[in-house]
């Protein structure tokens, strides 16, 4: 049997020099770990790989993200707890990974429209707008929706991959992370361009259909890469 010689996830690697830092400065349960800013200028890396270090960690009970405070070390690291896999994908690896792909999915759906999609499409746009202030709902319409355009395409192994990478949103750690970033303002936000695809895929313009769908997708992206923390001024 082959070795496995992949590297690991950033994010991965990125939480295991959070905790490093934790053993090095000996920081205890409850004890203060430095800002977001200071932790990524510390360990030389990308606030959006740093917030994605965090929550894996604080899905894991390491740390404790708490708004208008900081960050803690976890006060309760469950060994039952949920674990994120060594190898488990991270949701901005995700969302890059669905601009790539769905944005080609929604120009072929484009060449393909028929009104049975545009019904089905519109119904759940419907829906969404009616559901802006129920999470469980919404990432449930959402979901409904990337899938429907990816079924209009007439191509079962396209529907049901987009339904499977989709579904890697419901993980622990991506739930715990879209937690931090969505909300009904980000929720209206993919309304709106979940609609623009929709009119795009209705007139059959393809070009306009892929645009579309990957400046939605890449929007989810940086909405998931804004700060999520609104730190207490540390008093000199």
């Amino acid at each position: 049997m082959l070795n496995d010689t992949r590297p690991r996830r950033q994010y991965r690697q990125v939480a295991d020099q959070i905790m490093a830092l934790v053993a090095t400065q000996a920081l205890a349960p409850g004890e203060r770990l430095p800002s977001e800013r200071d932790l990524a200028e510390l360990l030389s890396v990308s606030r959006p790989s740093l917030r994605e270090a965090l929550i894996a960690l604080e899905v894991e009970g390491h740390v404790e993200i708490r708004m208008g405070s900081g960050i803690y070390v976890g006060t309760h690291p469950a060994p039952e707890g949920p674990r994120i896999g060594m190898d488990a994908e991270g949701p901005l690896e995700i969302l890059q990974a669905r601009a790539i792909i769905e944005s080609a999915i929604a120009e072929e759906a484009a060449r393909h429209v028929t009104h049975d999609l545009i019904a089905r499409l519109d119904d759940n746009l419907q829906s969404m707008g009616q559901a802006l202030n129920d999470r469980s709902r919404m990432v449930a319409l959402d979901g409904q929706f990337h899938i429907a355009i990816a079924a209009g395409v007439g191509n079962s192994v396209l529907a049901n991959f987009t339904q499977q990478i989709y579904e890697k949103r419901l993980s622990p750690f991506f739930m715990q992370f879209s937690t931090r970033f969505e909300g009904p303002r980000t929720w209206r936000l993919a309304l709106s361009e979940h609609g623009a695809i929709r009119d795009a895929i209705a007139d059959g313009d393809a070009s306009a259909a892929r645009e579309a769908m990957r400046h939605h997708l890449s929007e989810s992206q940086r909405r998931f890469t804004e700060s999520f923390l609104v730190e207490r001024h540390q008093q000199a």
